[in-house]
């Protein structure tokens, strides 16, 4: 019998060979009675693209597909693993005498990362964040935002999904893990805010009394600097910027008539000393704080309640009669003057400047700045136009002749002894002006600023007529005298000619020499130089130019 057994065990062998036994199947697709090589193309042709295939797949209440890489068929293991199966001798034996097809699972192959990479894709279009539910306003009326709940897949947890459904993919949709996050603010909380404060404060005006004027604000303006936000406790609540709502066009100019600047004390020199010319006045002023608190209780009202007074806090000038004295406001420091031409645009120009400088208050270790003070020469400023110097020659644009009180200031600024912050010369020489003791402005790029380092308070008194300018610092001199020792003309240099441009703007020009210079400001005490410091300025020469048409400078 033994060698019965063994017989037949050799011939099973020797009839399988190396072939795939007979009735094997994987996946449906018969490879029996083949080679491997031929099993594996069969495997191939039939299986290969399986695996690639977008796959089914369910995330949350919704189906879709992910384009997976990484998953595919090992069609040479499966086929090796086929030709295996049964190898013992009562298997061999028995496929002699049996005829039943055999079901082979095909060996799968997972490349994590590639898997993970195709869901972190599926990821990115299936993400959002949760959103709050809210309420803005536009318009004057309100606007509410539905809640979205956030989603998110699980990739870690969604990797491990598809590794464990292999190699059953393709057939059934694969359940990926997914994480959601519910808004904190929620529809029947927008529901409330909107029914309790947002369609009241947006029904019609709310009308504030500032001292004794009436302003109305209409739910257009509100909504600008109305919002509701969460509080932290699932809830919407209202902020209202009362900051911007009272710097808002609408309601500035009318704010600005209620309340009023406080007005500092006038001053005039006098002799060597200071006069009160008039006294200070109190300004009022409403706070940020205040007219939050005076508006946001309206908001909710209906009828005549949605009124109310705003409170008003009183603000005290910074120089009145009495307290003058206290600030060191006693003595003449400095004064200059400069005489012009009387051509209208001067006129206006310096005058208007002068009017806005006049009356400045200079506290102990404040900058000053002329730009900040005067503000840009246009039109709607008070400034025509006028000839500046732009590119080394003159030239007719707006505010011309405020340089003329640049000049004037800087050498109050520097008898007075304080010390100069930002200042330039023109680039070229103007007879009527000292040399190496002016100064030229311009909006934008250079401005005239000083710091007062006198220790008191300091007063600028400016006075313009039709043909002169005069600066006057009042406070207390920081020294008995201040006086300017100025050096001769350097390294001069001779003026060309030149065309001007053509058009309206050309203005004529007479030559002049250009040449550096250096002016001492000397510090004396009791009669004796105890300080000096040394100006520099350089001069370009000043060409002669020519135009088509001569222009009155």
């Amino acid at each position: 019998m033994g060698v019965g057994f063994g017989g037949l065990y050799l011939v099973g062998l020797l009839v399988s060979g190396d072939d795939v036994p007979e009735g094997t199947r994987v996946r449906g697709v018969d490879i029996g009675g083949v080679s491997r090589s031929e099993a594996r193309e069969k495997l191939d042709g039939s299986l290969g693209g399986t695996w690639s295939k977008p796959v089914k797949v369910r995330l949350g209440d919704s189906a879709g597909t992910v384009r997976m890489s990484g998953v595919s068929l090992d069609s040479e293991e499966t086929v090796a693993r086929a030709a295996q199966v049964g190898s013992d001798p009562f298997t061999v034996i028995g496929r002699l005498f049996a005829s039943d097809d055999r079901e082979v699972e095909p060996v799968i192959r997972v490349d994590e990362e590639r898997v993970r990479a195709s869901l972190a894709e599926k990821a990115k279009a299936y993400d959002r964040k949760a959103r709050e539910g809210g309420v803005t306003f536009r318009a004057g009326e309100p606007v509410q935002t539905r809640p979205v709940t956030g989603r998110s897949l699980d990739v870690d947890g969604a990797v491990e999904a598809v590794v464990s459904a292999v190699p059953g993919l393709g057939n059934e949709p694969v359940r990926l893990p997914v994480r959601t996050a519910e808004p904190q603010v929620g529809t029947a909380e927008v529901n409330r805010a909107m029914k309790e404060f947002a369609d009241p404060a947006m029904s019609a005006p709310v009308t504030l009394t500032v001292g004794d004027r009436d302003i109305e604000i209409s739910p257009a303006t509100l909504g600008k600097h109305l919002t509701m936000r969460p509080d932290g406790q699932k809830r919407l609540a209202p902020a209202l910027d009362g900051k911007g709502l009272m710097a808002d066009p609408a309601l500035a100019t009318p704010l600005a008539r209620a309340t009023g600047e406080p007005v500092n004390a006038r001053l005039r020199p006098e002799g060597g000393g200071v006069v009160v010319a008039s006294d200070g006045k109190a300004g009022q002023e409403v706070t940020a704080e205040a007219f939050h608190k005076a508006v946001l209780p309206l908001l909710t009202k209906s009828g005549a309640a949605r009124s109310g007074a705003v409170a008003t806090k009183e603000i005290q000038p910074e120089l009145t009669r009495d307290n003058v004295g206290r600030l060191g406001i006693k003595e003449k420091m400095s004064s200059f003057t400069v005489d012009f031409e009387p051509v209208p645009y001067r006129v206006t120009n310096i005058g208007r400047a002068a009017e806005l400088i006049d009356g400045s208050v200079v506290l102990p270790g404040e900058t000053w700045s002329l730009n900040g003070t005067v503000g840009e020469r246009t039109k709607a400023n008070g400034f025509v136009e006028g000839i500046i110097i732009n590119n080394n020659q003159f030239e007719k644009a707006a505010g011309g002749g405020v340089s003329t009180v640049a000049t004037t200031l800087f050498n109050a600024v520097f008898f007075a002894g304080v010390k100069p912050v930002e200042y330039g010369a023109h680039s070229f020489y103007i007879e009527r002006y000292p040399e190496g003791r002016e100064a030229t402005v311009a909006w934008g790029s250079l401005d005239l600023k000083f710091r007062n380092d006198s220790g008191n308070a300091l007063y600028i008194d400016a006075q313009a007529t039709d043909t002169s300018v005069t600066i006057t610092f009042l406070g207390t001199k920081k020294y008995d005298a201040v006086e300017a020792v100025k050096g001769p003309r350097t390294s001069v240099k001779e003026p060309g000619t030149r065309e001007g441009a053509a058009g309206e703007k050309c203005v004529p020009q007479t030559p002049l020499e250009g040449f550096d210079v250096a002016v001492d400001r000397v510090f004396k005490e009791g009669g004796r130089e105890v300080d000096r410091e040394t100006f520099k300025t350089r001069y370009v020469p000043r060409d002669e130019v020519t135009c088509d048409a001569a222009t009155e400078e």
